[in-house]
This record gives C-alpha cells, sequence and structure tokens, in this order.
C-alpha cells in the first residue's frame, strides 16, 4: 500500500522533493532497474494533468527526486490537488504506486 504524503507546493517557486522507497521492513529498495512517475491533477477523474519530473537518482539507496519548475508552479491555479508517485520495474514489468497524496497549491504575492 502506498504511503499518504501531503504536499505543499508554493506557487511561482521551483519544488524539489526527496522520496526513499523502502520495503516492508524499511530497507532502501534497489532502484537499478526502476524508473519512476508522477503526475499532479485537480481531481482523481479530471482528464487534464501535470507531469511532475521523477527521476531515480539514487539506485543502491532506494532515492526518487521530484521536481517542479518555477514556470510550472506559476501557471498551477492555487487550491487542493491530487498526486501519486509510481515506479516501474523494466526487470519485471512490475508497477508499484510508493506515494499518493494531496498537494496544496500556496498562492504567491509577489509576481
Amino acid at each position: 500500500m502506498a504511503a499518504y504524503v501531503e504536499l505543499a507546493i508554493e506557487q511561482g517557486a521551483n519544488l524539489t522533493s526527496f522520496v526513499n522507497v523502502t520495503d516492508t521492513q524499511g530497507d532502501a529498495v534497489d532502484l537499478t532497474t526502476y524508473s519512476a512517475s508522477s503526475m499532479l491533477r485537480k481531481s482523481y477523474y479530471s482528464s487534464s494533468q501535470t507531469a511532475i519530473s521523477a527521476i531515480v537518482t539514487g539506485n543502491a539507496n532506494g532515492e526518487v527526486t521530484l521536481s517542479l519548475s518555477a514556470d510550472t508552479t506559476a501557471n498551477l491555479t492555487p487550491g487542493r490537488y491530487v498526486y501519486d508517485l509510481i515506479v516501474t520495474d523494466s526487470s519485471t514489468n512490475s508497477i508499484q504506486r510508493v506515494i499518493e497524496g494531496t498537494a496544496v497549491i500556496l498562492p504567491s504575492v509577489t509576481r
């Protein structure tokens, strides 16, 4: 089961967040043969989406880096969204949702 994580995203600012993928015993998963993907949507049923850059940055320690540019966050309407992070093992074609949750876009005052 995916971990539930609330994410705060500041409108007009860069976002960088690190996720450590662990197994049920809490040990880091070796992500050598894995890729990652992540999306942000206004609702689970929304047809429009914003891709969150999800890159495996630490194979041995199970680290995935999520990021959004300041230009991308500036174009997001403030409010509550949903997102998740999926990892895919290319050696077995196994797909696993690692985290899911809500993301709140916090409006910017300075433009």
